[in-house]
């Protein structure tokens, strides 16, 4: 991607220079991998530590916890420290918190995963307004690399966890191996915040959210709140979608209007199902006979394929005017993978193909409306915030619930059941979040 140098982009900020600018893409593929790889070896932990399922399901739960805890103070931290320094030290804390997991003991476990998730957390929200602001000029490809970055992260992640536990002997190295990508990017990433420091203390500047801003200067930092980016809708996973300008705006409060909570719930519902199946898929894919190696497999194809579907989804976004056919096209897939994964367990593979297609879809369906709901940029950023901060609250009981009663029926299927039936609860929200937004506020 080709970054136009700069001295001065005419407003008193400092053009970053090309290669350092591209280190955001580095950040973003960090973005997933520690929790991508806690799946393929969740029985491993669980074994070793004497822990059921349903408190794996707890551990499960505990990064979206983090994400939506932490995502609405990012912005308190970044007003004092600046966007690139937030960033290093978001990057240092999922170092520290991938080691701790590793080698802490028990309660090692449940603190890394805290550091863990806050890490993340913060990179979520800042990684897309970093991008933007670095490349003003080519918003749609930035938006395009940086997710699929992120994605690619993930699905590495989840094919590599099983074969490093066996290599490494055992799921503690296997997870602090991840420890090593972002200490080698924060090395690279403190270059770009020395360098940020020196033009700074050259220009009487200080860094903001948004770039050098003068000391003196009036002006508020930008908003780099839950997903503080203006018109783009961004959050842990994120894909560029323009806000549609709508002149008239409505007095009544967001959290008084129906079609926020539509939103919300899609987006909690979509978030389920991934966070739920990037865990459990592999436990419930060794059960019925493959080995680790192949149920790593699985779930890299799940996680893959969503980098093809969210390219795919938007081309469906506008049929008769609203957002209905695109919503519930992603939203259709995942109950037909939870029926195949309850009823024919041995074509996992495809069930993987099919799912993974619906959940990469669905991630940029639900940012799209974020997007369209907001009728100003002020209004988007609040809904964004509050549809992530509450759907990742949601998302959370998919994970959770889903151990526990793995371990209260001693089987896959009821969970299977429970996670199939918020696949179709996906179906009829993605019907009433879809609709025209002109007409059903």
């Amino acid at each position: 991607m080709e970054r136009r140098p700069q001295t001065d982009a005419g407003d008193g900020r400092v053009a970053t220079p090309a290669l350092l600018a591209a280190l955001i893409f580095l950040v973003a593929l960090n973005l997933r991998p520690a929790i991508a790889a806690v799946g393929p070896v969740l029985t491993g932990i669980g074994e070793d530590l004497g822990w059921s399922e349903s408190v794996l399901g707890v551990l499960g739960a505990m990064p979206l916890w983090a994400f939506a805890a932490v995502s609405p103070l990012v912005r308190f931290v970044t007003a004092r420290l600046g966007a690139d320094r937030t960033i290093l030290a978001a990057l240092l804390v999922l170092a520290v918190g991938d080691a701790a997991r590793s080698f802490g003991g028990p309660a090692g476990v449940w603190l890394g995963t805290v550091a863990v998730g806050a890490g993340i957390a913060a990179g979520n929200v800042l990684v897309p307004v970093i991008a933007k602001r670095d490349y003003a000029g080519h918003v749609s490809m930035a938006t395009g690399v940086y997710s699929a970055c992120i994605t690619t992260g993930s699905a590495v992640a989840g094919l590599t966890a099983a074969p490093l536990a066996a290599m490494l002997g055992g799921w503690r190295p296997a997870l602090a191996v991840w420890a090593v990508p972002p200490l080698v990017v924060a090395a690279l990433w403190s270059i770009r915040v020395m360098r940020g420091t020196a033009s700074a203390s050259s220009d009487g500047t200080h860094e903001s959210a948004d770039g050098p801003v003068p000391v003196d200067s009036s002006a508020e930092p930008m908003d780099v709140g839950a997903n503080a980016v203006g018109p783009v809708a961004v959050g842990s996973d994120t894909a560029e979608t323009i806000v549609a300008p709508i002149p008239a705006v409505d007095a009544v409060p967001l959290c008084r209007r129906p079609m926020t909570w539509y939103v919300t719930l899609f987006m909690g519902l979509q978030s389920a199902a991934f966070y739920t199946m990037s865990n459990w898929l592999p436990s419930v894919v060794t059960a019925v006979g493959f080995s680790g190696a192949a149920a790593g497999v699985h779930l890299f194809v799940f996680q893959s394929l969503g980098i093809l579907s969210g390219l795919m989804i938007p081309a469906l976004m506008w049929v008769h005017g609203n957002q209905i056919c695109a919503a519930v096209t992603a939203s259709v897939p995942m109950v037909v993978a939870g029926l195949g994964w309850m009823l024919a367990p041995g074509l996992s593979l495809l069930w993987s193909v099919i799912g993974g297609m619906g959940q990469g879809a669905a991630l940029v369906v639900a940012l799209t409306l974020i997007s369209l709901r907001g009728r100003t940029a002020d209004e988007t950023v609040a809904l964004s915030g509050m549809a992530q901060s509450i759907g990742y609250l949601l998302a959370s009981v998919g994970p959770l619930a889903f151990g526990t009663l793995a371990e209260l029926s001693g089987g896959w299927t009821a969970p299977l059941v429970l996670f199939t039936a918020l696949a179709a609860a996906q179906c009829v929200v993605a019907v009433l979040a879809g609709r025209d937004t002109g007409r059903h506020r």
